[in-house]
């Protein structure tokens, strides 16, 4: 017996397809083995796929969500969350304002606000790391600043220099993070407030396209240095992302678009799935 699931890959935090960051959604009635998940995320070859399952209501409703790159569960994914809220608002008719989703990184929120969604994250205080020779390998230019929590933030002197890193992506696995960051100043006068660039290997990606999570980690810091809450922020990778990032004490709204790429279905050998 075969079963099929429905697919959907969706670019979030674009402005159309071909920009953004892929990412591929598949709804679940009921939790398949892990097995299967990781099988699923590592055949679609995308940074990541989201799972979700809806939740009974004396949980309180909406979705448990979980992520997986193609090597592994992963605790915190922005760009995949927003593409499944999009999912859940654009193709299964969800009514609500308000999207809740249980998760590894505790209850998230997405909400709907004209044709944004507005993802609701913690904020990762910066903790201050020295800044080693490893890193400076990796990103091919000594930053001036590190900072780290699950991932690492580096600081450069200015938006040129991120653009124009050369970084070595077999250095990075020299470093213990998830996501290695690299971020400055956005011109003065310019469209953004900081830029950034996203490199992870450890996940099977040199550079992520568009990096919801990070900013979990960048707006407690640009939101200090700069002395204001609300940010545009930019992801400088050949797909680019713009984001639209606010600070509200713990948590970090961060505000993008997507657009529906593909849908199409999944099938499974129920004897090779549940193996």
């Amino acid at each position: 017996m075969t079963r099929a699931l429905t697919l959907y890959q969706v670019d979030a935090f674009a402005e159309g397809v071909f920009t953004g960051n892929p990412a591929a959604v598949v709804p679940l009635e009921a939790w398949l083995p892990d097995e299967t998940l990781l099988a699923v995320a590592e055949e679609n070859n995308l940074s990541e796929t989201a799972f979700f399952v809806p939740l009974q209501q004396e949980r309180g409703g909406g979705f448990h969500l979980r992520w997986f790159t193609p090597t592994f569960e992963i605790d915190l994914c922005g760009h995949a969350t927003l593409a499944t809220a999009w999912v859940i608002f654009n193709q299964l008719g969800f009514q609500g304002q308000r999207i809740r989703f249980e998760s590894q990184s505790g209850e998230l929120h997405v909400d709907r606000d004209g044709d944004l969604l507005v993802l609701d994250f913690p904020a990762w205080p910066p903790l201050p790391v020295p800044v080693t020779e490893a890193m400076c390998r990796a990103f091919g230019v000594r930053p001036l600043e590190a900072y780290a929590q699950r991932d690492l933030l580096c600081i450069f002197e200015d938006e040129d220099v991120v653009r124009g890193l050369k970084p070595d992506p077999t250095a990075f696995h020299q470093l213990p993070y998830v996501c290695n960051i690299a971020s400055a100043p956005g011109r003065p006068g310019g469209e953004f407030d900081f830029v950034s660039r996203v490199f992870c290997p450890e996940v099977g990606l040199p550079e992520d396209p568009v990096t919801g999570s990070a900013q979990c980690l960048l707006m407690p810091y640009w939101a200090a240095r700069l002395g204001k809450t609300k940010l545009r922020a930019f992801q400088a990778s050949k797909r680019g992302g713009r984001l639209l990032c606010e600070l509200a004490g713990s948590r970090v709204r961060i505000a993008g678009r997507a657009a529906l790429y593909l849908r199409g279905e999944i099938f499974l050998n129920n004897t090779k799935a549940n193996r």
